[in-house]
C-alpha cells in the first residue's frame, strides 16, 4: 500500500474515533418514550418518601407516589433500579437509570457532577432522640460530645453532616438506615441527624422518639430529582411536571398522605 495513503487512511480512523468518544449520549427522554419505559433509581430505605416492602418488594411512599405520577405524564410504565447512598452519585454517572426521586436533597455539589431538577419539597436537617431527651439535645453543642452516640447510615447527607458538624460526638454507622430510628429509641444510640420528613414520620409512629427541632432545623433545602448529565430535555420535562403538579395541589396532597397532617 502506498506509504501516504496508508497514512491517510489512520488519520482517518483517528477523526471518526475521536468523534465516536466525544458524542453526546442519546436524549434519554426520547428514549424514555421510545422503550416504554421509565427508569428510577431508588435506594428504598427511606421512610416515608421511598421504602421497599422486603415482603412484597412493592415501593411506596411520597416519592413512589410521584414517580408513578412522572411516568403516567410520560405515557410509559414505571420500573425502579436499586441503588444505595454510597453508589448513588456513581450510579448516576453510569446511566444505570434514567432519574433517582428518592429523597434526594438538592446541594451544589450534585449539580456540579449531575443534573437536580427543581425542588418539590422543603426539607431539612434536624435531631431525633428519645422523647425523655428531646429538651436535651436541642443545640448542636450539646450533641457535640463524645458521650452522646449519633447513629448514621453510610454514603448520604446525614453521615457528612455528622462528621463535619459533630466531630466530638461518637459516630456509629448502621448500614440500615430505616432501623436506625428502633435503635435510637432502644437505647443502642442517642440521636440521629436525619431530615424533617423522615423525622416526623417516626415520631408519629413510636412514642418513645422526639423530634424537638422540626421547626428549626440546622439546615434548610429542597428534595429534587438526580439525572446524568446531557439529560435536559428529561430534567426540564420533570421540572414542568412539577410546576403542574404543584398547581394542581398534588404535592400538598401527597403531603397530607404520606407526611401526616402535622408535617412541617
Amino acid at each position: 500500500m502506498n506509504r501516504k495513503l496508508f497514512v491517510w487512511i489512520l488519520s482517518a480512523v483517528a477523526v471518526v474515533l475521536a468523534g465516536c468518544g466525544t458524542m453526546a449520549p442519546p436524549d434519554a427522554l426520547s428514549s424514555v418514550r421510545e422503550r416504554g419505559v421509565l427508569r428510577v433509581g431508588a435506594t428504598g430505605d427511606y421512610k416515608p418518601m421511598s421504602f421497599r416492602d422486603p415482603a412484597t418488594g412493592k415501593y411506596e411512599g411520597f416519592d413512589a407516589a410521584l414517580a408513578e405520577d412522572l411516568a403516567r405524564s410520560l405515557g410509559v410504565k414505571l420500573e425502579y433500579v436499586p441503588t444505595s447512598w454510597p453508589t448513588l452519585m456513581r450510579d448516576t454517572l453510569d446511566r444505570k437509570f434514567d432519574l433517582a426521586l428518592c429523597g434526594i436533597t438538592i446541594t451544589e455539589e450534585r449539580k456540579r457532577k449531575a443534573l437536580m431538577s427543581s425542588g418539590y419539597l422543603g426539607n431539612g436537617k434536624t435531631v431525633l432522640c428519645r422523647a425523655e431527651d428531646a429538651e436535651k439535645y436541642v443545640t448542636m453543642a450539646a450533641i457535640d460530645r463524645p458521650e452522646v452516640r449519633v447513629m448514621e447510615n453510610p454514603g448520604g447527607l446525614n453521615e457528612k453532616f455528622a462528621r463535619k458538624n459533630l466531630p466530638h460526638a461518637t459516630l456509629i454507622i448502621h448500614p440500615v438506615n430505616e432501623e436506625i430510628p428502633g435503635l435510637i429509641a432502644s437505647g443502642r444510640a442517642d440521636v440521629m441527624i436525619t431530615e424533617i420528613m423522615e423525622a416526623a414520620y417516626y415520631c408519629s409512629k413510636d412514642a418513645r422518639l422526639a423530634a424537638p427541632l422540626l421547626d428549626s432545623p440546622f439546615t434548610h433545602g429542597e428534595l429534587g430529582a438526580l439525572l446524568p448529565p446531557g439529560n435536559e430535555a428529561l430534567r426540564d420535562h420533570v421540572d414542568d411536571f412539577i410546576r403542574e403538579a404543584r398547581r394542581r395541589g398534588r404535592l400538598n396532597e401527597l403531603k397530607s398522605v404520606y407526611l401526616g397532617k402535622g408535617a412541617p
